[in-house]
């Protein structure tokens, strides 16, 4: 069966992407209300999905900011089902082509730095940067999130950039020697894992990992790529 990436249509399909949230970050995080969704899609937000038939199994949903040229992306979710065909990069990609088709040229969200699955998507096969962090942004948290502190990187995507473009393309957005020069940073393996087996050593590792990168960012250097072998950022100067 052929997959269609497209924007959501009706109640029905946005009711689909408030169950899909609960299916993806647990039944006790709140999700976006289908009505929330659907007013702010009318509004000039984006909420779009991939469907296999009547499935959804992937969905995006951002929101117009107080600059009519930047986009908050609020939402990204993969059905644990369809992980593996790199629908999250499709969805996005998209996202990236809506937002150059009404003006937009930055889209920015959170993610969680601990969690490299993410970085993953957003640094290295996105081609975002980051020179923000979020401390406990949005306070403590249900479902997967629960028991950690809810730091939050805020990620830079500049929609048509030279960086982006390349990236998409396949190109590396930077030297080796910009590489080799590279300050970096680790990242948790499997921190998932590390909270369920030892909330503590993760408390330990989301603090060290935190300080660090505050640091990198309070010298003036951003996150513009990721050794995904070593599981490590490479922050230059901005």
């Amino acid at each position: 069966m052929s997959m269609e990436i497209r924007d959501l249509h009706g109640m029905a399909e946005f009711r689909l992407a408030e169950d899909l949230q609960r299916d993806v970050w647990g039944h006790d995080d709140t999700a976006d209300p289908a009505d929330l969704m659907m007013v702010i899609q009318a509004e000039g937000g984006l909420a779009a999905g991939a469907f296999e038939g009547g499935r959804l199994l992937c969905y995006v949903f951002g929101f117009p900011t107080r600059d009519p040229k930047v986009q908050h992306s609020h939402r990204l979710a993969v059905r644990t089902e369809a992980r593996g065909l790199r629908l999250g990069a499709r969805l996005k990609w998209y996202q990236h082509d809506w937002c150059a088709a009404h003006g937009i040229t930055l889209i920015r969200w959170t993610y969680d730095p601990a969690r490299l699955a993410n970085a993953s998507l957003n640094i290295a096969t996105l081609g975002a940067t980051v020179s923000t962090y979020l401390p406990d942004y949005y306070g403590a948290m249900a479902g997967i999130n629960a028991g950690t502190d809810s730091d939050r990187l805020m990620v830079d995507w500049a929609v048509g950039s030279d960086r982006v473009m390349a990236v998409r393309a396949g190109r590396a957005p930077f030297s080796e020697a910009e590489i080799a020069r590279a300050r970096r940073i680790a990242i948790p393996h499997d921190f998932d894992a590390l909270l369920r087996d030892d909330p503590l050593l993760a408390a330990a590792q989301r603090a060290a990992m935190r300080q660090a990168l505050m640091d990198a960012f309070a010298e003036g250097l951003m996150i513009a790529g990721l050794d995904r072998e070593r599981g490590e950022y490479l922050l230059v100067p901005r």
